[in-house]
């Protein structure tokens, strides 16, 4: 199967690098000629287009990696045909405005992350879609939902992706603020947060009884977490969702 990508960006080099490690041939990849497609064509062998029609034409899958605000003018007056797939990473374009923009493509969205580069995205899908498997299993775990307003809000997910770095930088910060050395520091509360994940996805106990393992009466973990609750961070975190998921309905 032949991939095309359009939109190669800092989300596309992610998938790219993915589906290298998976083995996936280089040459059955077709770049777009803008953004870093002439350098990553280069570099890994990757097949580079002479446009988007070019792009389109030759693949049978085209994979769209640009800014959601210009999703649907990428894609209009291109080839597209019947029994073709156009997986669109854009957030918040909704399946039937790519549909209007690709016809008579299929469509399917998707919503990967570039930890898909370490074959770690837990990845949204809309449809579900056997075609795609091979490479949605390169980036990580498929996640396959079942209609789209569910997927909508699932997408929130890569928001909080970018807000569980930030919080491990913090913590970071904040140990080395306390002497603990910079790289060890950075190391453990990256692997805390792997650790509290993989429990939670891992184990299935509910997450309350899994919380009650960890704050015992008295404790550390329930001083902090008392103090985050009186701080209002709770009723903040769902705040922070919703102002996401508005975004992504196309409001303010």
């Amino acid at each position: 199967m032949t991939l095309g990508i359009v939109g190669v960006g800092h989300l596309a080099s992610a998938l790219l690098k993915s589906l290298l490690r998976a083995g996936h041939p280089a040459g059955q990849i077709v770049l777009s000629p803008r953004g870093q497609g002439p350098e990553l064509a280069a570099r890994h062998g990757f097949a580079l287009a002479g446009d988007n029609a070019d792009l389109v034409r030759r693949a049978e899958t085209v994979l769209l990696a640009v800014r959601p605000a210009d999703a649907v003018a990428a894609l209009r007056g291109l080839p597209w045909r019947r029994g073709q797939t156009l997986a669109s990473a854009c957030a918040g374009v909704p399946v039937a405005a790519l549909a209007e923009a690709a016809a008579p493509a299929g469509i399917v969205r998707i919503m990967p992350i570039t930890a898909a580069e370490l074959g770690a995205s837990p990845t949204l899908v809309y449809p579900g879609t056997p075609a795609l498997a091979p490479i949605l299993s390169a980036f990580g775990t498929p996640v396959v939902l079942d209609d789209e307003a569910q997927f909508e809000a699932a997408t929130v997910s890569a928001a909080i992706y970018g807000w569980a770095q930030a919080l491990i930088r913090e913590s970071a910060d904040w140990a080395g603020a306390a002497g603990v050395q910079p790289e060890a520091a950075r190391a453990l509360m990256a692997r805390t947060f792997v650790a509290a994940g993989r429990m939670v996805d891992e184990q299935e106990a509910p997450v309350d009884d899994l919380l009650a393992r960890v704050v015992t009466p008295g404790g550390i973990t329930e001083a902090g977490l008392a103090h985050l609750e009186a701080a209002g961070t709770p009723e903040a975190w769902h705040g922070a969702c919703d102002v996401v998921l508005r975004k992504l309905h196309g409001r303010s």
